[in-house]
């Protein structure tokens, strides 16, 4: 025997059916209807993790969105800063820089507007050269040789040239993107790369296919002189992320984070950084380096305030910010 429900529960229910839609639409009545990620050039890990993350964050959220190829690290902080961009992919070195007034690209402009999200990864500063060059250390860079650094004002053109003087390097400076400077180096148009990106980098890796590719660690002398002159970290390069390398080479990093403007809705960040930490599995899938994409590692932001809606998400999620940490 069928029951039949009373005509005025019907009512009840079908009302708070339509008054919940109604609330979760106006709860985005604010959010923007597209978005885009700044990266870097192709063939850097910038680009690869950044368009991927849109694109997850664009299908899980129901917004148009997607990468867009940009000068790097620098640059996007000032895109994220006067708005033309929401999100944008930095380093800690330039986002300090930025904050603070001393950005190359705005000297005397504090970027106020620019807002932590979540930590990706460690940029490593890794040295590539042809093994028919014979370059094995950074000791055996010539005089005058000719260095790719990276797209100009990137985190790598930014620190590394500055890195190897110390060192004692004297070289020509290039500037490009990691694809095409890998294309130079095959072709002995260049003598060395000088990447700062994740790894693995993809530039490296097809190089790998290539030909015979020497990997540059620092010794242990150079290492030790870098860590004191410069705002890096040490960090070693597995053996297992290329196959030139035998065995682990010593390196330096910077921290990575996603950053978007501060006065993007608070309920919109907190969806942004609830998809992307809770899915470190889509993430991985995106680039490998993800896997430090995880909220145990917010404590490597120093440098910027976390947006107000990442901060809600973190706290509900039994991480600690500090209050003056929290724009």
């Amino acid at each position: 025997m069928r029951t039949m429900m009373p005509k005025t529960l019907t009512l009840l229910i079908s009302s708070a059916a339509l008054l919940a839609a109604a609330s979760a639409h106006a709860d985005r009545a604010d959010w923007p209807q597209n978005f885009t990620v700044g990266t870097a050039s192709q063939g850097g890990t910038f680009f690869v993790y950044g368009s991927g993350w849109a694109n997850f964050i664009a299908d899980e959220l129901g917004v148009s969105g997607g990468g867009e190829v940009t000068g790097g690290p620098t640059q996007n902080l000032a895109l994220v800063h006067s708005g033309d961009m929401a999100f944008g992919l930095t380093t800690m070195g330039p986002a300090s820089d930025a904050v603070k007034g001393e950005s190359p690209l705005a000297p005397g402009l504090a970027m106020d507007n620019v807002c932590a999200l979540f930590p990706m990864y460690e940029t490593p500063f890794s040295i590539a050269a042809l093994s028919s060059s014979g370059i094995e250390s950074i000791s055996d860079i010539p005089d005058g040789a000719r260095i790719g650094f990276g797209p100009a004002a990137s985190t790598s053109d930014t620190y590394f040239p500055a890195m190897l003087e110390t060192l004692g390097v004297n070289f020509e400076r290039r500037n490009g993107g990691w694809s095409d400077l890998g294309g130079q180096l095959q072709d002995g148009l260049l003598d060395v790369v000088a990447f700062a990106a994740g790894i693995p980098i993809p530039a490296v890796s097809q190089l790998e296919v290539q030909t015979d590719v020497n990997i540059i660690e620092f010794t242990e002398d150079e290492l030790a002189t870098v860590l004191d002159a410069f705002p890096v970290a040490e960090f070693t390069i597995p053996a297992s992320t290329y196959s030139t390398l035998d065995e682990d080479a010593r390196a330096v990093s910077m921290w990575n984070f996603a950053i978007a403007a501060c006065d993007l809705p608070e309920d919109f960040i907190y969806e942004v950084t609830k998809v992307t930490m809770e899915n470190n599995d889509r993430m991985r899938a995106i680039h490998r380096s993800a896997e430090t994409s995880i909220p145990e590692n917010i404590v490597h932001n120093t440098v910027l305030p976390f947006h107000p809606g990442a901060a809600r998400w973190y706290e509900e999620n039994g991480y600690e910010i500090s209050d003056d940490m929290i724009n």
